[in-house]
């Protein structure tokens, strides 16, 4: 896998879809877009899929993603709302696979354990992580929108699992090894 290249992470939603582009340059990744497609006042279950797909395909084509990084479903006790996650993330999926886009699905606490290093995080504990990771000052407080940043961030360091450290016994041998990465 390249060094350089651009990671899609969306948030799949029938009400909200969160989605992020991370530009990766050498070791570090930036952020080149991220935001929201708001469903809500749509009532037709079919005419927001359409938009799903559409903005999917939309935002692809701008920004030529290399991988696509979305949330895998997760069992709840709600039927209907996890069949609906389902097909947002399938229509996701759909468009990803229309421009030959590879694909990777992680569950929610492996999103959470990958940002904050704890699988059972909160979505503000995710969101001031990444605040500090990337540096911007003024973070976005869409929780759908922070999500499909997180989400391409854990595509990032499963591919980069810690950047150029070596293996290590023990946290003091990491931190002794690593000092730049700790503050």
């Amino acid at each position: 896998m390249s060094n350089d290249r651009i990671i899609m992470g969306i948030d799949p939603g029938t009400n909200c879809m969160g989605y992020a582009l991370l530009k990766v340059v050498g070791k570090k990744p930036v952020i080149l877009v991220s935001g929201i497609l708001d469903l809500k006042k749509l009532g037709d279950p079919y005419l927001k899929l359409q938009r799903i797909f559409r903005r999917t395909l939309q935002v692809i084509d701008e920004y030529q993603p290399d991988e696509l990084a979305i949330e895998s479903q997760f069992f709840g006790k709600n039927v209907q709302s996890m069949l609906k996650l389902g097909r947002a993330q399938g229509v996701c999926i759909a468009a990803a696979l229309q421009r030959d886009i590879p694909i990777t699905e992680y569950a929610p606490k492996k999103i959470k354990l990958a940002v904050t290093g704890t699988g059972t995080a909160s979505k503000e504990q995710m969101a001031t992580i990444m605040e500090r990771y990337f540096n911007i000052p003024n973070f976005p407080t869409n929780s759908d929108e922070t999500d499909a940043i997180a989400i391409a961030l854990c595509h990032f360091f499963q591919a980069n699992p810690l950047l150029g450290s070596k293996k290590t016994s023990s946290w003091a041998d990491f931190v002794k090894q690593n000092p730049d990465k700790v503050k």
